[in-house]
């Protein structure tokens, strides 16, 4: 359950980091193949009642993705009511008048995947992909929370809820330039304007909110002719109709409530303002209010965004980030909403550069692409850019961004739930001056410009509310009618009694005269083959180097290779639609490729070259190293990735190979001191074909993807003696709990961690402490955050994890709570840690049925995407696991007892637990030392004690 702040929409590709270099010819390619057709077939029909049901067909897995809009934002707030659209998303996964409990408790029992529901200013969403078989399950409770909700909701749900919602309101806060988009919201659209608010709304409006105003919200806004229901999968139109009638055909229509009016708020005069934050660095947010969704200016504005700063190679980078090299990221991007949309561009200035001296730089690319165009090239490579998004896209059926969120948004903004084809077709038709037109028409006087400055956190002072003003709810349209109804609903929710059968690609195995182990599932749903090839080492191959040489190294390989540098680099592979990348992590390191499947040779060929020579250009190792140490000083101050650096070492202890920044950024200094000649040496001795695993999936075959392999990488060499990774040696926990503190003055939420090492992945009872995890924090409905959550509220969400490791795996549990709540909560993680892991909460069948259930039923849908199939391939190589691994771990977790998940919780020790607690110092040390938690100490963000 989340909310997405103004502006929304998607940006194609947002630089976040590029390359210094001479930009070089693009290379002469390959012709292309043939390029493939690419859509999302529908068919749709509407109920008496007004709910209107779009149907996409795609059987490549049993899972049905239900996805339901229903047309009301925060733009539908009357004035003093403010965030109640979002406030009611929350309520509306409570119990409804049949089904008593959690609204995702039917939905664990099946295996749901990729449940969520969002708001934002325009709509409000709920979605899941269920087995096919628990469709009825799925639609029943979809039905019962819009038909038959009112007599659930009371005042101590709303009560409940509103403490989550402004927990998460105070963990946006918190984050580092976290206050931005509230500014912005008020600058660019004057008050009474539908998106002068933010979306989460106002402390005070949410305090005032009362159990009479928000069941007129539901009755005004949550009725089925104000909905959109998307089916997408395993689902043909006849089976849709049937059972959406028999579940919603009953449900009465709601008023009819008119939209808005579009008001772009086009804006005749600039304006700026400037604020201070926690932050290291000034970042400048330029806006400009443009045409809404749906127009033809849109779709063109984003063709502009992409050429201007939405690629590697954009002009902003070029310039900003490369030329010049003021900047440590910059983007540009259009974000489309109904009323009206936003361009924005996004610029976080280098540490001693004046602001102003970007802001005219930024001034200049613009009039300049507004009065020259973009040049054919550029054009081009946009255009490439959105079709390769688009395929990417619809590869899943659901979810965030998937076919059916395309289909839903297409019917809800444009009543076509097609519209994407007429976006892909306005993107495909563009020509440069019209590019060039569409910026001169929104693009003049009238932005605002926002800059953070580094400084004091200053709380932003919320407006003087309203007078709250009645809801105008107008009568039923009579056109409305109801279908008889055909299910009893007194019988409590449908069981699910069958399960789809999992599924896993064969797994085809080749080695290339290299030495590279290659294998192959094949994926033919979309056209696109993805690559990884994978080595041993990662962040533990830095021992005896310079913490972050491998992640630094990895980053580095693309931003030029062979005869190109990085801008060429970057525009060769955008030219194709091709996304490539290069990471480690803690055991290993890889080397990734997106292909469309129409330019894969040339695309593998840029591939090589990055693998095998990348350049390692002394100018783009100064420039990345700058942004590197500038992304370091950004985590200290952000509450999570502070804790994920320095509570590792704790745990680990020094020289340890996992007593690193798990952000695997490393420290400043060795990072500065870092050489082109330690970059080529890591590349040598890690990346060595004969030591690689290349895993492919996607549209290809063995027999056709060999010979290209071959023909790029047979030849490849390794050069001196292999080394060899360390074997971790393990630790001994500490004798007693600790706990260490981090000041963040101002904050006004406090980010708990709890941390202990456990035995490794590779070990025996690794799965089943697995699902023991589930039940303590590993799920929504887990103890940690069902208690600070949902029962205390004092939580936007807790939870607990252990990551996969070849050593002893270090597992931990977090939760960011109100600041004053601090000692509290922490007593109350250590009360649940305690009681699961001695018995004295004993775990229960129940918990370790749903945790088992989430973990198997779901398999069947695990595997919709390609990426998902490769995660698993990895994992296979990497732990040395068989081929049917996906198999041997369902059984074995089908076969799991209460006792056995209840030995397994022993492997934690409450009394050994290492703290990290980040938070204004002020109003935390003393709750905290009251605790008894251990010796407390108060550290700097490098983890060094402060006197």
């Amino acid at each position: 359950m989340t909310l997405h702040l103004r502006p929304r929409g998607a940006l194609l590709a947002v630089a976040l980091s590029a390359a210094l270099g001479t930009l070089a010819p693009a290379p002469v390619l390959a012709k292309p193949a043939q390029t493939a057709k690419v859509d999302i077939p529908f068919e749709e029909f509407t109920l008496p009642n007004g709910l209107r049901v779009v149907v996409h067909t795609d059987r490549k897995a049993p899972i049905v993705a239900v996805n339901i809009w229903y047309h009301v934002g925060s733009k539908d707030e009357p004035a003093g009511r403010t965030g109640f659209a979002h406030l009611f998303e929350h309520l509306m996964f409570q119990r409804s008048e049949n089904h008593d409990g959690e609204y995702f408790e039917p939905f664990k029992q099946v295996g749901v995947t990729g449940q969520n529901g969002t708001t934002n200013t325009d709509r409000t969403n709920y979605f899941e992909n269920v087995p096919t078989t628990a469709l009825d399950m799925a639609l029943w409770m979809e039905s019962d929370r819009m038909g038959h909700l009112l007599g659930a909701i009371d005042q101590a749900a709303l009560d409940e809820q509103r403490g989550v919602v402004q927990n998460e309101k105070r963990q946006g806060e918190n984050q580092p330039y976290g206050q931005v988009w509230e500014k912005l919201n008020r600058a660019l659209y004057p008050a009474g304007h539908p998106y002068h608010h933010s979306v989460i709304g106002s402390m005070n409006d949410l305090n005032a909110a009362s159990l009479d105003d928000v069941k007129t919200w539901f009755r005004t806004w949550y009725g089925p002719n104000n909905a959109v229901l998307v089916l997408a999968g395993d689902i043909d139109v006849a089976t849709a109709k049937e059972k959406v009638a028999r579940y919603f055909g009953d449900i009465p229509a709601g008023p009819s409530m008119a939209q808005p009016k579009v008001d772009v708020a086009k804006r005749e005069t600039s304006t700026r303002e400037t604020m201070t934050d926690k932050v290291p660095q000034a970042r400048i947010y330029r806006a400009w209010n443009v045409a809404e969704v749906g127009t033809t200016d849109i779709d063109q504005l984003q063709l502009f965004a992409q050429v201007l700063g939405g690629a590697k190679a954009s002009r902003l980078d070029q310039r900003l980030l490369h030329q010049d090299k003021l900047v440590d990221n910059v983007s540009a991007g259009a974000y489309s909403s109904q009323l009206g949309s936003n361009f924005m561009i996004m610029a976080t200035v280098k540490q001693g550069v004046d602001p102003a001296k970007v802001e005219a730089i930024i001034d200049e690319e613009v009039r300049k692409l507004i009065k020259d165009g973009p040049t054919a090239a550029e054009l081009a490579r946009g255009k490439t850019a959105f079709r390769a998004g688009f395929i990417r896209g619809i590869e899943r059926i659901g979810g965030f961004g998937g076919k059916a969120d395309a289909l839903a948004e297409c019917t809800v903004y444009e009543g076509d739930p097609g519209c994407f084809r007429r976006s892909l077709k306005v993107i495909n038709d563009a020509t440069a001056a019209d590019v060039r037109g569409i910026g001169a028409k929104w693009l003049g006087p009238g932005d605002h410009t926002l800059v953070v400055e580094p400084g004091a956190r200053v709380a932003l002072a919320e407006e003087p509310s309203a007078t709250p003003k009645p809801f105008n709810v107008p009568a039923v349209d009579p056109k409305y009618s109801t279908l008889p109804s055909q299910i009893d609903r007194s019988a409590g929710v449908p069981q699910t009694k069958q399960f789809p059968e999992l599924k896993f690609p064969q797994l085809h195995r080749a080695t290339l005269k290299n030495g590279t182990q290659v294998i192959l599932a094949e994926r033919h749903d979309i056209p696109v083959v993805q690559f990884s090839y994978e080595f041993p080492g990662g962040f533990t191959a830095d021992q005896g180097r310079k913490s972050g040489t491998a992640n630094f190294t990895m980053d580095l390989m693309g931003e030029g290779a062979g005869k190109l540098g990085a801008l060429a680099f970057a525009d060769a592979a955008d030219m194709l639609g091709a996304s490539m990348g290069a990471s480690a992590s803690l055991d290993s390191a890889s080397v990734y490729l997106s292909a469309l499947k129409e330019n894969l040779a040339p695309s593998l060929a840029l591939y090589a070259d990055m693998l095998r020579t990348p350049r390692f250009d002394q100018g783009e190792i100064d420039r990345v190293k700058a942004t590197w140490i500038a992304g370091i000083q950004q985590e200290k101050v952000n509450p999570n990735a502070v804790a994920m650096r320095v509570l590792p070492p704790l745990l680990y202890g020094k020289g340890h190979p996992y007593a690193i920044p798990f952000t695997g950024s490393g420290r400043e200094a060795d990072i500065q001191s870092l050489t082109r000649q330690d970059l080529v040496d890591f590349h040598r001795d890690w990346l060595r074909p004969e030591q690689g695993t290349l895993i492919v999936v996607g549209d290809t075959t063995l027999k056709e993807i060999v010979p290209l392999l071959e023909r790029q990488f047979g030849d490849w060499k390794s050069t001196g003696p292999a080394p060899q990774v360390k074997a971790t040696v393990d630790v001994a926990r500490p004798a007693k709990g600790r706990v260490f503190l981090i000041d963040q003055p101002g904050a006004v939420q406090a980010n708990l961690f709890a941390g202990q090492v456990v035995p490794s992945t590779l070990d025996a009872g690794a799965t089943r402490f697995d699902i023991a995890n589930g039940v303590l924090g590993g799920d929504f409905t887990s103890r940690l955050n069902m208690n600070l959550r949902e029962e205390k509220h004092w939580s936007y969400g807790a939870r607990s994890s252990a990551s996969s490791t070849l050593g002893q795996r270090p597992w931990m549990a977090m939760a960011p709570v109100q600041i004053d709540k601090t000692g509290e909560a922490m007593a109350e993680m250590r009360r649940e840690i305690a009681d699961f892991a001695s018995g004295t909460e004993a775990i229960t069948a129940p918990e370790v049925t749903r945790i088992r259930n989430i973990q198997t039923l779901s398999l069947p849908g695990a595997y919709e995407t390609a990426s998902a199939v490769m995660g698993t391939i990895s994992g296979i190589v990497r732990y040395q696991r068989p081929d049917d691994y996906v198999f041997k771990r369902k059984a074995e977790i089908e076969a799991m007892t209460p006792a056995q998940v209840q030995q397994a919780a022993a492997t934690l020790d409450p009394n050994a637990l290492t703290w990290v607690v980040v938070g204004d110092l002020k109003q935390t040390e003393k709750e905290v030392r009251a605790l008894n938690l251990g010796e407390v100490t108060v550290i700097d963000a490098d983890g060094n004690p402060v006197k």
